[in-house]
């Protein structure tokens, strides 16, 4: 009756099996509810002709939901404990390979090449461990992968950071970063209920769907990001003192920071976080021929 993996019962069972304790250290919470994780697969829109990338299978649940809707899932796992597991769970599924790495590490480009032959259209789902989500979803987009885009899971909190728009609170260098390469949006909230063990955060499922070209053309992505940074370093500043404080040299270039903020059209008393991306774009754009 218990076919499915995310149910209390079976993952109970899986657990006990192989004597599994969690590790705080992987922030591993494994979800065990199956509605939720179809829900999940829906919004990366697989079809038969899909590729979808995992990070962090656990014991496979979300895994098994991606190899009934795709034509092959590769899943990258760090925790060697979990290797056995996920042969026994996952056995009735010849479409799917565990990668024992930390993706961090890996060269993905490379393994989509050699595992993903003929299959375009290709997704990034996953349930990301809380403590690497930002780096895990930075390294996706700066490789620039060829994939459609990302749903993934991850603490409410950052789903809120990375979705956000000018002149909220939540909103900061990362909506910048994420928000240049990719459209987001935020798709369901997930109550830590539906965890075993239980996280200490509500988490949220957002989606990002890669631009064809990222949302502003600027003179050098680096500085640009280093712009957008600076802008953010201390919130309650204004964007002519923080650029000035954090930009390197910037207190001896006052004078051309200001040059810029008005060839931007930009009042240098605004807080970074009322700017569009566009305009950190054209700022970033003017400031480069100073600061390089």
């Amino acid at each position: 009756m218990d076919k499915d993996i995310a149910t209390p019962v079976r993952t109970r069972a899986i657990l006990e099996k192989y004597g599994f304790s969690f590790k705080k250290s992987l922030g591993q919470n494994f979800l065990i509810d199956t509605n939720i994780l179809k829900k999940i697969v829906s919004f990366a829109d697989l079809t038969e002709n899909s590729g979808a990338i995992e990070i962090g299978p656990g014991i496979g649940a979300l895994t098994e939901q991606l190899a009934r809707s795709s034509k092959k899932v590769v899943a990258f796992e760090i925790d060697q404990r979990l290797l056995p597991i996920l042969r026994d769970t996952l056995s009735p599924y010849e479409n799917v390979k565990v990668i024992h790495k930390d993706v961090l590490e890996a060269d993905v480009g490379n393994v989509m090449e050699e595992e993903f032959q003929g299959i375009d259209d290709l997704m990034v789902v996953a349930n990301l461990p809380y403590y690497v989500t930002t780096p895990i979803i930075m390294k996706l987009l700066e490789d620039r992968l060829p994939i459609r885009g990302i749903v993934c899971m991850l603490q409410k909190e950052v789903a809120d950071r990375i979705s956000a728009k000018p002149g909220t609170k939540d909103y900061g260098s990362l909506s910048i970063a994420v928000q240049y390469y990719t459209e987001a949006e935020t798709v369901m909230i997930v109550p830590k209920t539906v965890f075993v063990p239980q996280p200490n955060v509500d988490s949220a499922v957002i989606r990002l769907t890669k631009r064809e070209k990222p949302a502003v053309e600027v003179k050098d992505e680096v500085f640009f990001f280093q712009v957008t940074k600076a802008s953010f370093a201390q919130r309650r500043k204004t964007l002519l003192n923080n650029l000035t404080s954090q930009l390197p040299d910037g207190k001896q270039k006052k004078e051309e920071i200001l040059a810029a903020l008005s060839a931007s059209e930009i009042d240098p008393g605004r807080r970074g976080e009322t700017l569009s991306l566009e305009e950190f774009g054209r700022l970033a754009n003017e400031l480069y021929s100073y600061f390089n």
